[in-house]
């Protein structure tokens, strides 16, 4: 045995009954590791360790006045990260290297925590972490409606043309690498400005004209995104990939090519999520699509209620922890659901649903203003009412009675022929 294969055994140990990675995760060291290249590919414990404790004496022994408590938690945190990026099981992708993704893990790790510990504080103390972390954050944040002037003019929706218009069609462009599937992600769409119509008497931030909704929003933003996003997912489907060593390349451009070739998927799998073929798959995404709603719009929530402008850098900082950890998470909740041999989901997707359900709690409990027991309008109501009829009666029809009147009774029929 090389010595790859034997320091990557002892950071991952034979998957247990019921593990999440058994043979269909892609192998993080045969053909793929260039051989002249395996000092990145072992497990760098009693270095890391080392450097750890040389950062110790050099940081821990000055005086950092009133910033100790903030230095400290950083410092912390930096050591947790640290050791989730050594100790952490491999997830279902090794590019651009194993390490990266179990990075990501402790970051979401990190971020529960965190949120665990502002769901057990007083919006007052959360928002006063949040001075001590910027002292420009602090004030409370104007209601802003962007429905004042809606005629249909060239002046008014060149004034919604701003920099959070790339930013929305980034988002949808990420959407589409996580989801891969066109439906899924234009009902994702629509059903997002419906969440704004039904939500804005409690933000008025949700309160936006028709046409920023359904041509800024959706025909212009969420299109250009999704289209682009499957575009890259449909390159990377039909690409042609191979890892040749380092070492093998004869000229630099093909050094540089393969170098820039580890920041793409060492394998690309199409999602089919055959919401239409199966009760479980049709509850599967439809539980997939409410998570990931709730994830968007408890964005809006938080930043309201923690007072943290749309500009300010956090807010970036979730979305991209939320789209690198959606990435393995969704990955995970498509093996769990189409893999047989895969009887429990994995940890990616665990704690991006425990951050999705503990957001939704810390927005709860900091709701002092009660925004969230505004009374629905009566025609929010009604749409939502015939919406829930909707996703309940389809499925009894799909799965029971029309298997039924078929004859099949969801099962296959052997006719025997009789001579």
């Amino acid at each position: 045995m090389s010595a790859v294969p034997a320091a990557m055994a002892l950071r991952r140990p034979p998957p247990r009954d019921g593990a999440v990675s058994p043979a269909s995760y892609p192998d993080p060291i045969d053909p793929t590791i260039d051989i002249h290249s395996e000092f990145l590919y072992k497990p760098h414990t009693l270095t890391a360790l080392a450097l750890t404790l040389l950062g110790y004496v050099y940081f821990a022994f000055q005086d950092y006045g009133d910033r100790a408590p903030a230095v400290g938690v950083l410092a912390a945190l930096g050591v947790f990260l640290m050791l989730g990026t050594l100790l952490f099981k491999d997830g279902p992708f090794i590019r651009p290297h194993p390490a990266f993704w179990r990075l990501v893990l402790a970051c979401a790790v990190a971020y529960q925590l965190m949120l665990t510990w502002l769901l057990f504080q007083t919006p007052q103390r959360a928002r006063a972490l949040l001075v001590q972390l910027d002292p420009s954050l602090g004030i409370e944040l104007p209601e802003k409606s962007y429905a004042d002037n809606c005629d249909l003019s060239s002046e008014n929706i060149w004034a919604q043309l701003d920099e959070f218009v790339i930013a929305h069609a980034l988002g949808w462009f990420g959407k589409a690498i996580i989801l891969r599937d066109y439906w899924f992600c234009w009902i994702l769409s629509i059903m997002f400005e419906v969440c704004e119509y039904s939500l804005q008497h409690q933000l008025p931030n949700f309160a936006e004209c028709w046409w920023d909704h359904w041509i800024v929003d959706v025909l212009l933003c969420n299109w250009a995104g999704i289209v682009l996003g499957m575009k890259a997912c449909e390159y990377l489907s039909m690409k042609h990939y191979s890892w040749r060593g380092w070492h093998e390349l004869p000229t630099y451009r093909a050094k540089m090519r393969r170098a820039l070739g580890q920041l793409t998927p060492h394998s690309w799998t199409s999602f089919s999520w055959g919401s239409t073929n199966s009760f479980r798959s049709y509850v599967a995404v439809l539980g997939l699509m409410f998570f990931v709603l709730l994830a968007e719009l408890n964005a809006f929530y938080l930043k309201f209620l923690l007072w943290v402008p749309p500009s300010h850098w956090l807010n970036p900082a979730r979305l991209l922890l939320v789209f690198l950890c959606g990435i393995p998470a969704v990955r995970e909740a498509y093996q769990y659901l189409h893999d047989p041999t895969v009887k429990r989901v994995g940890m990616s997707a665990w704690v991006a649903v425990a951050c999705v359900c503990t957001e939704v709690l810390v927005i709860v409990k900091y709701d002092e203003k009660g925004i969230l027991t505004t009374p629905f309008p009566a025609h929010v109501k009604r749409f939502w009412a015939v919406f829930g009829a909707a996703v309940v009666v389809y499925p009894v029809w799909q799965f029971w009675l029309r298997p039924k009147l078929e004859g099949q009774d969801g099962k296959v029929v052997k006719v025997v022929k009789v001579e």
